[in-house]
C-alpha cells in the first residue's frame, strides 16, 4: 500500500492534519467532558446536601435551655497549700561546765519560766577554785595597796608598781572567772517555754557542750508553708494569710506574715513562708498540719461564668448566649479561675443571657426554648 502524498497547499495541509489526528481529538474531548460532568455532579450534590441540612435544621424543634443573666461579681485567684506548725523557738540547752549532775528539778512536759532552775551540777571543785582565786585576789590587792603607798614616798620605781598592778588585775580576772564557773553549776532556763526533752539525769557525768534539755517556746508558734517559685512574687505583697487547722475542728485563723525565705529550702524549689500565730492557751501544738488559703489576686466587678458553660474546640473557646429566641455563638477570652467559676476578659457584656444548660446541643443561630432563667450565680449552686 502506498503512503498518501501530503497536499502542497496550506488548506490541504490543515485538512490532512485534522484527518490524521481526529481520533486523538475525540479522546481529549471525551476526557474534558467527563471532568466537566463530574464537577457539575459534585456541585449538585453539595447543593442538595445543604438543602437537606437546612431542611433538617429547620425541622428540629427548639432546644430546651437554662440561661443566666450576667451581672458584676468578684472573683479571686487563690492557692491552697499545706504546711505544719513549728515552735517559735527551739532551744537546745547545753552544759557550760563539766561535772556530775546531783539534782534535776524539772520533768519533760513542764512549763517553765525564764530563770527556772532545771538542774544542779556538783559544785565542790568550783567552790574550792573560787576560794583559791579569792585568796589570791585579796593578797594581790594588799600588796598593790602597800606598794602604792611606798611608791608615793619614792621608795620603789614605777616599773615595780606597774607589775603589781598587773598582778592585781590578773588575780581579779581569775576570781571573776571562778565565780562565773561556780554559777554555771546551777542550770537555769534562758526563756519561757515547755521542756520537750530532758537529757539531764542524776549521776550523769557531763562535759562542757553536752545536751541538758530541749526547750520550746509555744506561747506563740509559726506555721511553715512551702511557696512554689511561680507564686513568690504574689505572696511578697501580702501581710496576712488565712489558715485552717484540721486537728482543731477546722479552726480558721488569720496569721501575720513573719518571714519569707530568700532562697528555696528543698530541691522542689519551695520557699518557706513563716506565719506568726499567738498561742496563749497552747491549744495549737507543734507538728499539727495546716492549710493556707493564699489570695494572690482579687478582681471586683468582673464577668464570671461557670467553667462548664465554655466549649473548647479547634483551639477556640466560646459560649452561647440567648438573643431573640436563638442561640448566638460568642468567642471568649478567659482569665483567672476560682472553684468552678472563670473570669471572662473579652467576648461578653453585663446583661448578656448566657446559656448554661443545653448549650452543648445547640448550633449558632438555632432556635431555643428558655425553660428557666437565673438572675445570679448563687442560685445555680442550689
Amino acid at each position: 500500500m502506498t503512503k498518501p502524498i501530503p497536499p502542497k497547499t496550506s488548506r490541504g495541509s490543515i485538512v490532512y492534519f485534522i484527518m490524521n489526528n481526529l481520533p486523538r481529538f475525540v479522546l481529549v474531548a471525551m476526557v474534558i467532558m467527563i471532568f466537566i460532568l463530574r464537577g457539575s455532579i459534585n456541585d449538585q450534590n453539595t447543593i442538595i446536601a445543604e438543602k437537606k441540612a437546612n431542611e433538617i435544621k429547620a425541622e428540629r424543634p427548639p432546644i430546651n435551655t437554662v440561661i443566666l443573666s450576667l451581672s458584676p461579681s468578684t472573683i479571686t485567684d487563690r492557692i491552697n497549700l499545706p504546711g505544719s506548725i513549728e515552735p517559735w523557738t527551739r532551744l537546745q540547752l547545753m552544759a557550760k561546765v563539766g561535772g556530775t549532775i546531783e539534782e534535776v528539778l524539772v520533768s519533760e512536759g513542764d512549763h517553765i519560766k525564764k530563770g527556772t532552775i532545771l538542774a544542779r551540777i556538783e559544785a565542790v571543785d568550783y567552790e574550792i577554785a573560787l576560794n583559791r582565786a579569792e585568796a589570791a585576789f585579796k593578797l594581790a590587792k594588799v600588796d598593790f595597796e602597800r606598794d602604792k603607798a611606798i611608791y608615793q614616798q619614792g621608795v620603789i620605781p614605777t616599773a615595780t608598781l606597774d607589775i603589781n598592778r598587773t598582778k592585781l588585775q590578773i588575780a581579779k580576772a581569775d576570781y571573776d572567772n571562778a565565780e562565773l564557773m561556780l554559777s554555771r553549776t546551777i542550770v537555769t532556763s534562758p526563756m519561757d517555754g515547755v521542756i520537750r526533752r530532758l537529757d539531764a539525769k542524776v549521776g550523769l557525768q557531763l562535759s562542757a557542750g553536752d545536751p541538758i534539755a530541749e526547750i520550746l517556746e509555744i506561747d506563740r508558734v509559726k506555721a511553715i508553708i512551702g511557696i512554689p517559685e511561680s507564686d513568690v512574687t504574689a505572696v511578697r505583697k501580702l501581710k496576712t494569710v488565712g489558715l485552717t487547722i484540721q486537728a482543731l475542728g477546722d479552726k480558721k485563723i488569720l496569721a501575720d506574715i513573719h518571714f519569707l525565705s530568700p532562697a528555696p529550702e528543698t530541691t522542689a524549689r519551695l520557699y518557706n513562708l513563716e506565719l506568726r500565730l499567738d498561742n496563749p492557751d497552747n491549744a495549737i501544738m507543734t507538728g499539727m498540719f495546716v492549710r493556707a488559703d493564699i489570695i494572690k489576686q482579687q478582681i471586683k466587678n468582673s464577668i464570671s461564668i461557670p467553667f462548664y458553660s465554655v466549649i473548647s474546640r479547634n483551639n477556640e473557646q466560646y459560649v452561647y448566649i440567648a438573643e431573640n429566641g436563638r442561640a448566638v455563638k460568642r468567642v471568649v477570652s478567659l482569665g483567672i479561675m476560682e472553684s468552678w467559676m472563670v473570669q471572662v476578659k473579652q467576648g461578653l457584656a453585663m446583661g448578656d443571657k448566657l446559656i448554661v444548660e443545653g448549650h452543648r446541643n445547640v448550633e449558632d443561630g438555632q432556635k431555643i426554648k428558655i425553660i428557666k432563667s437565673l438572675e445570679n450565680i448563687e442560685k445555680m449552686a442550689l
